[in-house]
């Protein structure tokens, strides 16, 4: 691995500090860390709560959404039409039952067609800031427009072909007159899809009653973790609502994993090594850094979500936590630390319409 020069180091530093003093101001401000363009938003609110000192709160137990536009979202959510050749839905990379994602390294889409990143999961997307891994969808129907038109996922040369199939059923053509007062639109399509996406959150996970006050529903070890995990630093990107989706980051913070990393070298989709990854969030303070910067992913659920990292190589939390506390934390963690923060980390899986993932 090429050394890296002081200069570099410092910068490095210095960018530490800068996530953690926003940690502090966002901590100070004690603000829901949410930001939902979505019409049907997600709100949060009306959290009150000894978690108001945390970095971290607890999901709500109750979102308001239209009942209507849930139910016809959901059905366009496993709706095969949609993709050009009618043998893929979003929940084929999005199954419910496997924590919402579908378990393997790089997404595959129609006709086999490898994706350029792993499949991040649908659960509490809503509450992400931004969506791709890379940030390039503002809000979760611009992540629907392009994950219908992609040639790697549903590869739709217009939005006309999905709706000429979707039209063909007399029951989808009086759902959409019924809730929308109009024909079957794209706009309406991703609409409903993405109210059904932000139903999708999993409240009252051990360590979110354990925030609302229930002392009892984490072990000492799981408090044990949650302490280390706070106090090495993995706080200082993980927090707020879903503990994460809410900045970016560089990967190889303090060394360079992707470079370093011989599984990343063999494996890595293509199309990714020759863009290197040159993604910067739009209006951010940090779009002049092109050196891999990724949207920081939630942890919640975490223990059901494997591979880990935008290209799937690392296949156990343990890999990922010591993987990240080296990259970002210039640390080499001990077995016990990471031991004790994948305990806390389990306490993260919630419920999905009242039962446990």
């Amino acid at each position: 691995m090429k050394s890296i020069s002081f200069k570099t180091k410092f910068k490095q530093v210095i960018f530490v500090a800068i996530a953690l003093l926003g940690l502090l101001i966002l901590i100070w401000l004690r603000q829901p860390l949410t930001s939902l363009p979505s019409s049907d938003r997600l709100e949060t609110n009306n959290i009150s709560l000894e978690a108001i000192e945390e970095p971290i709160r607890p999901i709500p137990l109750k979102i308001p959404l239209n009942s209507e536009k849930v139910k016809l979202g959901e059905q366009l959510f496993y709706e095969v039409k949609l993709s050009k050749n009618e043998t893929i839905s979003c929940a084929s990379c999005h199954n419910l039952k496997t924590g919402g994602t579908d378990l393997k390294s790089l997404a595959i889409g129609i006709d086999g067609a490898i994706g350029v990143f792993n499949t991040s999961t649908v659960f509490n997307s809503g509450f992400n800031v931004k969506q791709f891994w890379d940030g390039r969808a503002d809000n979760l129907e611009e992540q629907i427009e392009e994950t219908i038109n992609s040639p790697n996922e549903m590869n739709n040369s217009s939005w006309q072909e999905a709706i000429d199939r979707i039209q063909q059923s007399a029951g989808y053509q009086a759902s959409f007159k019924k809730i929308y007062n109009s024909k079957i639109t794209s706009a309406a399509i991703k609409n409903a899809l993405a109210t059904y996406v932000n139903s999708l959150y999993t409240p009252n996970s051990r360590f979110d009653r354990f925030l609302r006050g229930d002392k009892t529903a984490i072990t000492p070890r799981e408090k044990q973790g949650y302490l280390r995990f706070k106090t090495l630093g993995c706080i200082s990107c993980h927090q707020g609502v879903n503990l994460g989706g809410n900045m970016f980051q560089s990967f190889g913070v303090m060394t360079d994993y992707l470079e370093k990393s011989e599984r990343s070298k063999e494996t890595e989709n293509p199309i990714v090594t020759q863009q290197r990854i040159k993604r910067a969030l739009r209006n951010s303070a940090l779009k002049e850094r092109d050196d891999l910067l990724f949207k920081v992913p939630t942890m919640r659920n975490i223990a059901l979500t494997k591979p880990y990292f935008h290209d799937g190589s690392a296949p156990t939390l343990e890999m990922a936590i010591s993987v990240m506390g080296e990259s970002q934390l210039g640390q080499e963690l001990s077995p016990e630390d990471i031991k004790l923060i994948v305990e806390f980390l389990n306490t993260l899986t919630g419920e999905y319409q009242g039962k446990m993932l």
